[in-house]
Formats: structure tokens, sequence, C-alpha cells
């Protein structure tokens, strides 16, 4: 069957090459259209309860997307810094997309005066103060109030926030960007500091722009010249690169198509295809390098036939080690991560078995004749590395197999120290000026993550707004809880400025006429629904620490609990919640993608060699390698995030491959030879190449994400480098020793009887 096919792609090369162009013409066009998505918020699943309700939030009160600037001088309270945080104010409230701002300059203020209650703004905007009795007076008064001291002012009086929410329909990234440039072009003396969600995506939106625009040359040329220093010819760059890229150019152009967006997952796509679209090609070119035969054609129909199976196998694992993040993964941009990546590896795969093979035939990159007579020239890795593991394999099984073991014990227990993190921080460099601006934040101002607790039921009855009080009370035994605001506060402040003390009304007649005072407020919008069936306690939390939030969403959850009644529905939303889902999900897509992978692989492999034993043997060196990866994890500190999570399917995905090429070529040199010992060293030598290429440029390929600006991505790049040169060295001594004790045992076994 693989010689008929051979003969087709020999006969139908032409066609072959014409589709090929064609495709690779119309989807390079198709890239053009590319759009970026870095927001993490977008990618909630929506049949999630959690992430659905800040959604609705977002739909309900004015959005969700809570961004800062923070303003830092040795002291806010001066007519001159006043002004600036007013011309800040009005640069963001002027911005197609905002939603609400919220500053010191025109923060709602409720105080009683001598005729009565009054409502209005904490300052005049338009008459700002001036003398320094007035501003000490301001002073002392922000700090005199809860809802203002460390909250938009900082304790110490050095700095101030603005605050703002952006439309649920707003494009994020751009607002966010126009934001900053307007803010930046008022040229202010004083520091300031951008942060939120919407900032940090606009950040990493830039970041994942450099990141491909230098990236991807840097991966072409590493790969390039392993190739170059492996092959030694023109054709052994040229094929590998030429494939990869064309690999890249159908996959993204695909997305475009389908209409899907580059995500911060998704961006390393194209460094991936790179790193492995090569790998199948240069097996193609390793297997008819490796052919003596002095007819071309009858050459490259024996590689063909020889080596399309392993790289067939080795592709079909590989993109189901993609696809299983389908089924366990949190977040959309994983699964859309896992399906592109898969969808390029099978290109990748179409490509070499069917367009590198026709583009050699026609246009005559093979030698028409091979001097058989002439001396072979010495290859420095078959001489200088693959002879001598031969040997050493052979002669010292035991020892060999008893070092893996002690390997695969301190892994383990490296295992148990692996930490997971969520925080959208960690992924800045400590010094870059996005995670300084959250440093100031949380130190100043209690953090940015936004926080909601949602009620439903009557907002003017006295037992809901109670409740509301009840439970801001609780959130603020929390030590990562500074500040809370609700329609409650804003009814318990004016009842104490007409008199009554600090605290909700018992007659709903009494808060009808206080809410009255309030209508037409900008502030009512952010906490009440417009038919006052719903409202939202808003506040922020100042930790990241997974522990901290764990804790905090498990006591509020409990007292949600306890404290719901037919007439009040209470529920618990934001980023802290969000984090808690994601960090669960880390761990359980971890679980789910590679049990599913590694079912799917040894089905696959054992089925395609008709021996189960063999697909057994074929997958113990990539586990024994994912094992070792995990080690590594809890030794180094390497968190398991959203970019790490996906190491371990993508390291059983791609490093399966080099033990399929072991095991097939070990399954055919034992149906020519008839002898175990002599197939295993006849495979090493014959495969250990290709593996040893693929390894090396595949690893090489991941390394350049070290130079990423995006943390997560960095540490991805690492873990997938280690766990190539882990599977690579698995298949090359762990697998090759396997076969050789249970070999030996058979022998032992057979001689007995």
């Amino acid at each position: 069957m693989m010689e008929k096919l051979s003969r087709i792609i020999i006969k139908l090369k032409w066609i072959i090459v014409a589709s090929v162009l064609a495709l690779t013409i119309f989807f390079g066009y198709q890239t053009q259209f590319l759009t970026i998505n870095s927001d993490i918020l977008s990618s909630l699943p929506d049949d999630d309860p959690i992430a659905s309700l800040y959604k609705e939030i977002g739909t309900q009160f004015g959005g969700n997307d809570m961004g800062m600037i923070v303003l830092e001088s040795d002291n806010v309270f001066k007519t001159e810094i006043l002004q600036h945080i007013k011309q800040i104010t009005d640069s963001v409230r002027y911005t197609d997309g905002v939603s609400t701002v919220t500053s010191l300059t025109n923060i709602l203020d409720i105080k009683s005066s001598e005729w009565g209650l009054e409502i209005g703004k904490l300052v005049d905007e338009y008459n700002l103060p001036d003398k320094q009795s007035q501003l000490d007076s301001l002073k002392n008064y922000v700090f005199s109030k809860e809802m203002y001291k460390g909250a938009i002012v900082s304790e110490d009086g050095t700095a101030t926030v603005v605050m703002f929410t952006l439309l649920p329909d707003a494009d994020k990234q751009a607002v966010a960007k126009e934001i900053k440039s307007k803010v930046e072009n008022l040229n202010l003396p004083e520091t300031l500091y951008f942060g939120g969600l919407p900032m940090m995506m606009n950040d990493i939106n830039e970041l994942i722009i450099a990141d491909i625009v230098w990236l991807l040359p840097i991966v072409f040329v590493i790969i390039a010249l392993i190739l170059l220093l492996s092959f030694k010819s023109f054709r052994g760059v040229l094929l590998p690169l030429l494939t990869a890229g064309i690999a890249v150019i159908w996959t993204i152009g695909i997305m475009v198509v389908t209409g899907y967006e580059l995500t911060i997952i998704s961006n390393i796509i194209p460094v991936v295809l790179l790193a492995l679209g090569s790998a199948y090609t240069i097996h193609v070119l390793n297997s008819i390098n490796q052919r003596k035969e002095k007819d071309r054609k009858q050459a490259l129909k024996k590689a063909l036939t020889y080596i399309i199976v392993p790289v067939i196998l080795a592709a079909v694992t590989t993109a189901i080690g993609f696809v299983s993040f389908v089924f366990g993964a949190y977040l959309t941009m994983i699964k859309d991560f896992g399906i592109f990546t898969a969808v390029g590896t099978l290109i990748a795969l179409l490509l070499s078995i069917f367009f590198v093979p026709a583009l050699i035939s026609a246009f005559s990159m093979y030698r028409k004749k091979i001097e058989t007579d002439q001396p072979e020239k010495e290859n420095i890795l078959t001489h200088k590395i693959l002879q001598p593991l031969v040997t050493l394999l052979f002669k010292h099984p035991k020892y060999l197999l008893t070092a893996w073991g002690i390997l695969l014990l301190l892994s383990i227990g490296g295992m148990f120290f692996i930490k997971t993190s969520v925080n959208m921080a960690d992924y800045f460099k400590k010094d870059n000026p996005t995670r300084v601006s959250e440093d100031v934040m949380q130190k100043k101002f209690g953090g940015s993550l936004p926080v909601f607790v949602v009620f439903e039921g009557d907002m003017q009855s006295p037992d809901v707004l109670k409740m509301m009080i009840k439970t801001e009370h609780f959130m603020k035994e929390d030590p990562n809880i500074d500040m809370t605001q609700s329609v409650a506060d804003l009814v318990e402040q004016m009842n104490d400025a007409m008199g009554e003390g600090k605290m909700i009304p018992d007659d709903k007649a009494k808060i009808a006429q206080l809410w009255f005072l309030l209508d037409g407020q900008d502030v009512m919008t952010q906490l009440v629904s417009e038919d006052l069936d719903k409202g939202i306690i808003q506040s922020r939390f100042a930790s990241v620490d997974s522990k901290n939030i764990d804790e905090f969403t498990s006591k509020m959850n409990k007292f949600i609990q306890e404290n719901k009644s037919e007439n009040i529905k209470i529920e618990l939303t934001g980023m802290p919640s969000v984090y808690v889902k994601l960090n669960d999900s880390l761990i359980q897509s971890q679980y789910s993608s590679l049990i599913i992978a590694i079912i799917m692989v040894l089905l696959i492999v054992g089925l395609m060699l008709r021996s189960i034993s063999k697909g057994v043997y074929a997958t113990i060196p990539i586990i024994a390698t994912i094992l070792i990866l995990f080690g590594f994890m809890g030794i180094t500190g390497i968190p398991l995030d959203i970019a790490t999570v996906l190491v371990g399917s993508i390291a059983l995905g791609i490093g399966i491959d080099y033990s399929i090429h072991i095991i097939t070529g070990f399954n055919f040199h034992l149906k020519e030879t008839g002898d175990a010992e002599k197939a295993i060293e006849k495979t090493i030598l014959s495969s250990g190449n290709a593996v040893i290429i693929n390894v090396l440029s595949v690893a090489a390929g991941f390394l350049v994400l070290i130079f990423s600006q995006i943390v997560p991505l960095q540490n991805f790049g690492i873990l997938v480098a280690i766990s190539m040169f882990g599977s690579g060295i698995g298949a090359l001594t762990l697998l090759p020793i396997i076969l050789i004790l249970a070999n030996r045992k058979r022998k032992i076994v057979a001689n007995n009887h």
C-alpha cells in the first residue's frame, strides 16, 4: 500500500507542487487580516456559573473591566496636583468605550448641611481649592471618611487613583491604548502608573506582537544552522524550513478564515510549528539519504515506503497530544490552541510525505545516480555518538536502567513541590512597567483585582440592604479587602447625614425617600440594576497569592450559604473567584489531558504496530520524561500556569515521535535480520541520526522562547526543550535497554524450555 502511494506521489508531482503553491498564496493573503486578542476574560467559558455571572455584571452594571491610573507625588493635596488629576479624569472620561470614571475631583460625597442633606461632589472640579486652608480642610475630611482613605487617596497621602470601567462591548485593548497615550501626552511631572486588567491586556498585546516580530526569524535562523551542520546540503536546510513555513502560513490562514484570533497562548503556534513542522521532513530526508539504489525514482519510492508509516504515526500522536487540551481545558484559548496546533501538525505531515517527495522528484533534487562504489563519508553522529552508545547499551543495560530509576525517583520527589500561578502580573518581568504598576496598586490601594458580590432581591428592602452591610463587614475581616462600595453604604451615609445614625432605616418608605435623592447619580448605574432587582458590592482584593485567594473565596462561599434566603439570593464572582477556578482547572486539565493523550497514544501505537506490548515499550520513555519534567518544575520553582500547563501533553505528543521511529525501525530490521540485537543496533545507527537532529532543531526552536517578554512563555520554552532532550535520550537509551533486556529474558526462558 505504501509503495503504491509512493508511486502516485511521484506520478502526480507537478499537480501536488502547483496545489501547494496555490493554497500557500491564498492562505498567505489571509494572514494580513489576523487580529490579536489578549483578553483572558473573553476566554472564560460561557457555561461556567462564575464566568457567566462575571460577564453578566459587565452587561448590567456598566462594565466589569476596571482600569486604574495612579498619580504619585510627595503630597496629593496641592492645587496643581488636583488640576492634574482633573486633566487625567477628563482625558479618560471623554474616551469612547469608557463607562464610568471615578477620581478625587469627581467622586460623590454625602454630608449634612444647614439645609439637611447635601449630595454632590467631594470637590468642585470647576473651582478647585487653591488656598492652603481649603487644601488642609479637604485632606482632613478625606482622611476622616472610610470610603476615601486608602480607596481614592493612599493612607500616606502620597498617591491618588483614577479608576475607570469599560463598556462591555468596547475594544478593550484599543481603549486602554488610547487612554494610556492621552494621559502620557499630558506630560505631567508626577509619576504615573497604569494598572488593572484592561491596561495589562493592552501591554500583553504589545508584547505578543514584539515576540512574533523578532522571535520567529531567530527560530528560523537557528533551525537553519542546525540543519546545515547536520545535512551539510542546501536541500537539507531548504526543505524542512519550507514545509514548516508553509505549515505556519496555512494554519494562520485557516485561523483567519474561520474567524479565530491570536491569543496569549496561540501566539506561540508559529514557533511550535516552525520547530515541529521541520521534524517530519527531516525524517523523510534522512530516509532518502540512506538509500543506495542507483535509480532515483526507485530510491525515492523505497525511502517513502519505509518512512511514511512512522512519520504518519508520529504526526498523529503529536496531534492527539494537542487535541487532548480540548477535553480538559477551562479557558477556550487553550482549547483553540490545541485544535489549531493539531491542524498545523497534520498540515506539516501532509507536506512532508506529499509535497517534499513531489518537489524532489519534480526538480531532480535527488541524484539520478549514486556512486555506490565510492567510499562512504564518515558520519560524525554515527561514528562519534551512536556507535559508542550501542556498545554501552549492550554492555551495561542494567546499570543504565538503574541510573534511569534513580533519576525518576528524584523527579517524583520534586513533583510534590509544584506550585500553581494564575496571577496575570506574573506574566511580566519584575522590571516591566506593568509589573511595577501592579506592585504599586497593591501597596497603595489594595491591588487591582475586582471582587463582586451580587444580590438579587428588592434593592429598597431594609432586609436586603442590611444583608449587604453585613456582607461588607464580613468581607473587611479579610486583611486583603480594604474597601467595599454598595448602594447600602450610600443609604447608611445619607441616613447618618440626616442625623438618624449610620444605619439602614427599618422603614422601606424612608429608604425610598433617601433613594429619590440618589436618582441621576452616575454611581447608581454601577451599583444597582435599572429595575432595582439586583445590586452589587464592589471591592478590590490586595493579594495575588493563591492560598490567600482560596481562603477568601472559601470563607465567602460559606458565608453566602449560611445567609441566603428565599428573598435574597447572594453570589460571589470577580477575578479572585475566576483565579480559583483557573487554579483548579490547571491541575484538572493537566491530569485529564495527559491521561487522554497517554491512552490514545498507547492504543494508536499498539494498533499500528500490531503489538500492545511494543506500544507500552514506546510510551515508557516519554512517561519517564514527563515525570522528570514535573520534577524539574517542582525543584526549580517553575509554576503550573496557563502556558506551562500545556507542556505535559505537548511533551507526550512530540516526544513520542522519537520512540515511534525507534520501535518501527526495530520492527523493520527484526523482520529483515531475524535477530533482535542486530535489529536494535541497526535501528539506532540508521534512525539515531534523524532523532538527534530532530531533538536539536525542535529544542533549539523552543529555547528561543527564553527571549520572550512574557514570563510563562519563557518557562514554556525551557520546559519543552528539556522534554525534547529527555524524550530523545529516552528513545535512544531507555527504549533500547527495555528491548535488550526483554529479548535476553525471552532467550533465557526459551533455553530453560
